[in-house]
């Protein structure tokens, strides 16, 4: 799951000070991360930039960097398919992770190994300390900069970087990318990155290059968005402009680009109905670098096919169904009504929610009241999170709620009160979903 550390700046207990850095773990350097900075976060580029010099870090590939509030993540998946499918060799960065750190890395379509990350930390720990006075670095810093070089020396023919949150002063930011994505802009991250869309845009806008691709997949951009890419000479693609998709009905659909169409599509294996959207940014992503990558239609229907990502409208198999989607906002939260509403007839929905306290909470609540008839409501491990009780009191008036000391007991209530054709929702927070998916893990196998 993520680190509570990174959300909340709390320190863990220290490593075996005694221990030289060359033979620490990986969960030695996260525990020397934590520490680094008094700071959860800390927007700004100079400190990072200043160590990713010293580093001589550099990513010799084609570079996609995707920003934007929601569906950040299924677009670098639908990228970073479609590429493997096509031969390519593919690096990704996301984050946070949900159960384990080494999610946050991905190349050739598989986590790395825990094992290749301390040299890359040791790497970030020289040239920091290096530096005079030392550089210090929040945990995301340090850790972005460990994968960086990790993906670095990875020999890629791409590298997919998803933003952490905003952009222009993002730590992913320091790396300028050929294909810039926003999947859209809504509100969220508001204490950091502005009141309203318009200052939340110009922010994401920060990861736009001059003269290179930005694809914009929001259907009603902010100015301040599109202002920003002229004023950079990027070259602009617009959604539903200079590219798109049709859809007759659930079966097929085509993709419309500028230079190219591809007719006949299966949906993605993603469900969601978001998805058409966030595979059209990738599939203009990639038409804007097709000189440099050509992708075949026949890559193209490989990598929709097998795009998969946990925790983004995750349907568990058996009965009862149980989704599972990280939706932590209100536009997220929306999204997730709308795609649990084209699953079909369910008697009773029955919702697992935990959140974070700085989340416009009732905006979230209120987008799926309408659905559930029960909430079983959770604490999460961070300081940041809303206690259960406090999440029971924005509850509609006569609302049927329980509370629990974590996701996972939640669902064990929910999955106590339930009957096979009901349903169960776990949303919330990437702590939510982790948790589960943690615990799902552990679970000896039926022989």
């Amino acid at each position: 799951m993520p680190s509570s550390a990174e959300r909340a700046g709390e320190a863990p207990a220290a490593s075996d000070a005694a221990a030289p850095m060359e033979s620490w773990s990986l969960q030695d350097w996260l525990e020397h991360a934590q520490r680094l900075h008094a700071q959860a976060i800390e927007l700004g580029l100079e400190r990072v930039q200043r160590v990713r010099e010293a580093m001589g870090l550099r990513l010799d590939c084609t570079v996609f960097t995707v920003g934007g509030t929601n569906g950040k993540g299924s677009t670098c998946a639908f990228i970073e398919q479609m590429l493997l499918a096509a031969g390519y060799r593919v690096g990704v960065y996301s984050s946070p992770h949900l159960v384990h750190f080494e999610e946050r890395c991905r190349i050739g379509g598989s986590p790395v190994d825990a094992s290749a990350l301390p040299e890359h930390m040791l790497a970030v720990e020289r040239a920091r300390a290096g530096l005079q006075p030392p550089v210090p670095l929040t945990y995301f810093e340090f850790t972005t900069l460990a994968i960086l070089d990790l993906l670095a020396a990875s020999r890629l023919d791409a590298a997919v970087l998803e933003v952490g949150m905003g952009g222009r002063l993002d730590a992913v930011n320091v790396i300028d990318a050929d294909c810039a994505v926003v999947t859209g802009v809504a509100l969220d991250h508001m204490e950091f990155l502005g009141p309203d869309r318009e200052a939340i845009g110009f922010e994401k806008a920060g990861i736009f290059r001059a003269g290179r691709s930005a694809v914009v997949a929001d259907p009603d951009p902010p100015r301040a968005l599109l202002a920003r890419a002229e004023a950079l000479g990027a070259r602009l693609w617009l959604v539903g402009r200079d590219f798109g998709w049709s859809s007759a009905d659930r079966q097929q659909w085509d993709y419309l680009g500028p230079t190219r169409r591809i007719p006949g599509l299966a949906y993605p294996t993603m469900r969601g109905v978001r998805q058409l959207r966030n595979a059209s940014a990738a599939l203009a992503a990639l038409e804007s670098v097709r000189d440099r990558l050509p992708v075949s239609a026949q890559d193209v229907r490989l990598g929709l096919a097998q795009a998969e990502l946990p925790g983004r409208f995750q349907v568990l198999p058996g009965q009862p169904a149980v989704v599972l989607d990280v939706a932590h906002n209100p536009e997220a939260a929306a999204v997730l009504a709308e795609s649990l509403d084209a699953m079909g007839y369910f008697p009773n929905t029955h919702a697992v929610f935990g959140a974070m306290a700085d989340k416009d909470l009732p905006g979230i609540v209120a987008a799926l009241a309408p659905l559930v008839q029960a909430w079983h409501l959770c604490d999460l491990p961070t300081p940041r999170a809303a206690t259960a009780p406090q999440l029971r009191g924005l509850l509609p008036a006569g609302a049927r709620a329980s509370c629990h000391e974590s996701p996972h007991a939640a669902l064990a209530d929910a999955l106590s009160q339930v009957q096979p054709t009901d349903r169960i929702v776990v949303f919330g927070s990437f702590f939510t979903v982790g948790d589960v998916l943690a615990q799902r893990a552990q679970r000896p196998r039926a022989a």
